[in-house]
């Protein structure tokens, strides 16, 4: 059975994880897995050094022990505001219908913990914004470039809000990442139940060889039993897929995570990260 690892932090955009994780294990009838990570560093006080030399050899020990007594009492909320995390999820999925699934508390950084559970996961969902989600609403969280960067498996990066998919979105350019999109498409036959909308957007391309590679796409995708509605547009691929999105009621967006650029193993590719940080809906990346 396929498994779908969610991650969690417990923040306002969590809520819509554990839906459109449910969505998706309700239609390829898989396992979800629900991994919070407490940040270790979050457990940590500052460290007293050696102050007995300014404040007195006895004043020293008892500041030490202090602050030893905060650290685990910090451990004890993390792990309380832990198991409210996953029993919140728990109480979302049963309401989404979900049966099968595990929950795991784990104390470290998210980008290590989560390889253990990557490998046997057909698909991660995470929010594009944690924590400081009401204090950075224009950026997108910090563990969002690390995991897809890290991945190897299509990430699923969800909005605050949720939203019915009936109408799909695939950007398409030809490229192998955009072939494996297709793949996984033709490998999830529910998707046939929805609108398949493939785009092509050129800016330095010709129309003619921007429509044939297009047509590819359009053939692979008919092969496997889908009549996407194709187009080509002209103009910055930022502004033409939100317009796109936009006028044509989008309500799932699936596409490369990277572009052609030097740096694309370094952090996520431009246009990637402008739509994320933009789009209301969710965005299934590919790498």
């Amino acid at each position: 059975m396929k498994t779908i690892l969610l991650c969690t932090d417990g923040s306002s955009f969590a809520e819509n994880v554990y839906k459109y994780g449910a969505w998706f294990a309700t239609k390829v009838n898989a396992q979800i897995n629900v991994l919070s990570v407490t940040d270790i560093r979050s457990q940590k006080v500052a460290s007293t050094g050696n102050l007995s030399g300014s404040i007195g050899l006895g004043a020293s020990e008892q500041l030490l022990n202090e602050l030893v007594n905060l650290e685990h009492e910090k451990a004890k909320l993390n792990n309380q505001r832990a198991r409210l995390i996953l029993q919140n999820a728990a109480e979302t999925l049963k309401a989404e219908g979900i049966e099968k699934f595990n929950l795991t508390h784990k104390t470290g950084f998210l980008v290590d913990c989560f390889h253990e559970f990557e490998e046997n996961s057909a698909l991660i969902v995470l929010g594009k914004r944690g924590e400081a989600a009401d204090f950075a609403s224009g950026h997108l969280g910090a563990n969002v470039d690390r995991i897809v960067r890290s991945s190897h498996k299509p990430c699923l990066v969800t909005p605050r809000e949720f939203k019915r998919i009936d109408r799909v979105l695939v950007t398409y350019d030809g490229s192998l990442t955009a072939k494996k999109i297709l793949q996984f498409l033709g490998e999830n036959p529910f998707f046939k139940s929805l609108d398949i909308h493939l785009l092509k957007v050129t800016k330095n391309d010709s129309y003619q060889r921007a429509n044939a590679r297009l047509d590819e796409g359009k053939e692979r995708l008919q092969e496997a039993g889908f009549e996407p509605v194709c187009s080509v547009i002209e103009g910055e691929p930022e502004k033409a897929i939100a317009n796109y999105i936009t006028q044509h009621d989008i309500s799932l967006l699936l596409m490369g995570a990277y572009g052609h650029s030097r740096i694309r193993h370094l952090v996520i590719g431009s246009t990637t990260a402008q739509l994320l940080r933009s789009s209301n809906i969710p965005v299934l990346l590919f790498r």
